[in-house]
């Protein structure tokens, strides 16, 4: 079946190496909803501007309707050597309107089309992954609620550092997700922009209102250049930046959550439905989903690249190069959505394990800049505080004694002047205890941000 989008103008067949290498319609048939909604709207306008009659638009919309209902079921047989999810459904809608049909693409391009019906798929896509975000956090939040009193030592450098109350990390999580949702309803207002009208790439001799059918499909606004509008993917590539920190979002709590439920670590337990075993150790319960996580924002990663590499250098105005952006972003969202999908039921079903972690936290020295600032708050200079605790971890480790099992006098051998008013900062639990400052790991700042979260993510409207 010869494509109808090759004109008159040609009198060969296309050979049939390249209709293979040339169709789309095997990723696009994705946006087939989009592309039918979009198609009503612009009949609907064609009708209001005298181009076509109200009885013609009706018949296009009730035939195009009943084609998405097709597809929608499964029973719509999608054509390769008709390209694309444009042609196939107009090829379909000829077959059953005739002439009436053919009148569907005046005044605009399938480059135009195939921009409308991304920007229209994009925009739900970051509504369902909006929600996907606030159910992330609605977990982490509940998680942070049961662990509100756990301690575990923060890191730096994948050294111990200094502790922090469990809930104060996964709230930290929150605040990540939280910007990635800022981001996605950031994008959406150049997303939320209609090209269709702008037509090839110069408009249209045609007297059609673009603001009407920007207005019935939902969008804010209309492209304010018909160049601009047939040669941008600027929001297909800003989309998935959003997605690939998403992805390096959830990779980094996967990562943290990997390192916990080794043996060497065994901070977490987590829920067996999400692990997996070997084919040849019976021992194992390797934590396998929390590693695709992982291993897959690579994948995200990579769709961003391709996107860049692919308009780097593109001359104005639209090139069929712009056709392969699809499968990255189609993979992209897919990614994610399942990433995050399996993120919400790990969280939900791990565990901290509590007397594990408690059994190594004086472990580290986890108190010693609680101590230096215990000193500072005494008149001392930060910099003779951070040396003298300096020496003090020194001589612990070297009697193999936490801070607080320190004596007295060995602290007056570094600084005579010091009472026991001091130990009342040592230790993982008066070191916690000791923090005051906003945003800081202190226990009342901590249930103050739980109490903030769990008011915000419920009256949130996603």
């Amino acid at each position: 079946m010869a494509s109808p989008s090759r004109s008159g103008a040609f009198q060969v067949d296309v050979d049939k190496s390249v209709e293979k290498f040339t169709e789309s319609i095997s990723f696009d048939f994705r946006l087939a909803q989009q592309d039918i909604r979009g198609s009503i709207a612009h009949a609907a306008m064609l009708a209001g501007q005298g181009i076509i009659s109200e009885a013609e638009s009706k018949q296009i919309a009730e035939t195009l309707t009943a084609i998405g209902q097709e597809i929608a079921d499964g029973e719509f047989e999608f054509d390769e050597s008709l390209e694309d999810i444009h042609m196939n459904i107009e090829h379909v809608l000829i077959e059953r309107i005739g002439d009436v049909g053919r009148k569907l693409h005046t005044a605009r391009s399938r480059n135009d089309q195939i921009a409308t019906d991304q920007r229209m798929w994009i925009r739900d896509q970051i509504s369902e992954l909006d929600d996907l975000l606030k159910q992330t956090q609605l977990s982490l939040v509940a998680f942070a609620e049961r662990e509100a009193q756990t301690i575990i030592p923060a890191y730096t450098h994948l050294q111990r550092a200094q502790p922090v109350l469990a809930a104060h990390y996964l709230l930290a999580f929150c605040e990540k997700f939280a910007r990635d949702r800022e981001r996605l309803r950031d994008c959406l207002t150049r997303v939320n922009r209609c090209s269709l009208g702008t037509a090839a790439l110069a408009g249209t001799t045609l007297p059609i209102d673009r603001n009407e059918t920007a207005s019935a499909l939902g969008f804010d606004s209309v492209i304010a250049n018909s160049l601009d509008s047939s040669s941008d993917r600027d929001y297909v590539i800003e989309f998935v930046f959003c997605l690939t920190l998403i992805a390096i979002h959830l990779s980094r709590l996967a990562e943290d959550f990997i390192i916990w439920s080794t043996t060497e670590f065994d901070f977490i337990e987590l829920p067996e439905q999400y692990c997996t075993g070997s084919s040849i150790m019976p021992q194992k319960i390797n934590p396998d989903v929390l590693e695709l996580i992982r291993g897959k924002s690579a994948r995200v990663i990579g769709s961003l690249q391709t996107l860049l590499v692919l308009m780097k250098g593109l001359p104005m105005a639209y090139n069929r190069d712009l056709q392969e952006d699809k499968p990255a972003l189609f993979d992209a969202v897919d990614t994610v959505s399942a990433s995050l999908t399996l993120t919400n039921g790990l969280i939900a079903g791990a565990k901290l394990k509590s007397d594990s972690i408690a059994g190594g936290l004086e472990r580290g020295f986890l108190d010693a800049t609680t101590l230096m600032e215990y000193l500072i708050g005494q008149g001392m200079p930060q910099r003779k505080a951070h040396h003298l605790i300096g020496k003090v971890v020194r001589k612990a480790m070297q009697e193999n004694k936490t801070l607080a099992d320190l004596s007295l006098e060995t602290y007056r051998e570094f600084e005579p002047t010091l009472d026991e008013s001091l130990f009342g900062v040592l230790g993982v639990d008066n070191a916690v205890n000791a923090f005051v400052s906003e945003g800081s790991t202190a226990p009342a700042r901590v249930a103050e941000q739980i109490s903030r979260w769990k008011q915000d993510l419920e009256n949130a409207t996603s």
